[in-house]
């Protein structure tokens, strides 16, 4: 993958077809995806772990949120705290494309 800039996210919340292998370990463990992804962001390997205990996974949030912010896209909260809520392995599986994408 080539590292772009660009306002706008490099896949979709459902493009699990640009990297299934990747994908697949999500949704079959979403947890250690999520530790993984967190790992390579920089921050806490354990950070996910809080993601268990609220209705709204903070910590997926909170990582589309400053990812957002880091890369400059465009999006809204509204979206991250609904595709955090209602997808946790897209939108991990996002995040770690978008990661790649921009060579984090």
């Amino acid at each position: 993958m080539e590292s772009q800039k660009t306002d706008e996210w490099g896949s979709g919340i459902f493009d699990f077809y640009q990297d299934v292998p990747e994908c697949c370990y999500s949704f079959w463990c979403c947890p250690c995806f999520a530790a993984t992804t967190t790992k390579t962001y920089g921050e806490s390997l354990f950070l996910p772990l809080l993601d268990l205990f609220g209705v709204i996974p903070p910590v997926n949030m909170s990582m589309r949120v400053s990812l957002r912010q880091r890369y400059g896209i465009k999006d809204s909260m509204f979206r991250d705290c609904l595709f955090a809520t209602c997808c946790s392995p897209c939108s991990w599986c996002q995040m770690s494309r978008e990661m790649k994408r921009r060579k984090t």
